[in-house]
């Protein structure tokens, strides 16, 4: 079996700097997509709860698509929220992207490193 990583660089965080991960990591048919935030270009794009879950989970998206993979291989999600009362909002804008497949989750409330409202991981599963 072998490993293969997506861009080793692990992305751009605040203020340009390139972050010491692999943006997603596909081992034996696995795809492990590192934690993705609303940022785009290293820049937190500002908005509430359904703005900033709609980018971090397309961020997810986007590195799936590149890996070969589609909403249907996802098998699990992580979320981290900053604030409990953002559940309602996020579960909503979740729907709209996993309605038709939806995955094993969980969803926790905890500080995030970056100031964001949330924080979302996925892992695919497709046969090899």
């Amino acid at each position: 079996m072998s490993i293969k990583r997506i861009g080793t660089e692990g992305g751009v965080g605040t203020g340009g700097q390139h972050l010491p991960f692999a943006r997603a990591v596909e081992a034996g048919g696995w795809l492990y997509v590192s934690g993705q935030t609303p940022m785009k270009d290293g820049e937190v794009v500002e908005g509430g709860i359904v703005e900033q879950t709609t980018l971090a989970i397309q961020n997810c998206v986007d590195i799936m698509t590149e890996a070969g993979y589609g909403l249907e291989h996802v098998v699990h999600v992580s979320v981290v929220l900053t604030d409990s009362r953002y559940f309602q909002s996020f579960n909503k804008v979740f729907k709209q992207f996993f309605g038709d497949h939806p995955p094993a989750r969980i969803c926790m409330v905890a500080d995030l490193v970056v100031d964001v409202k949330v924080e979302v991981d996925v892992t695919c599963y497709k046969a090899p």
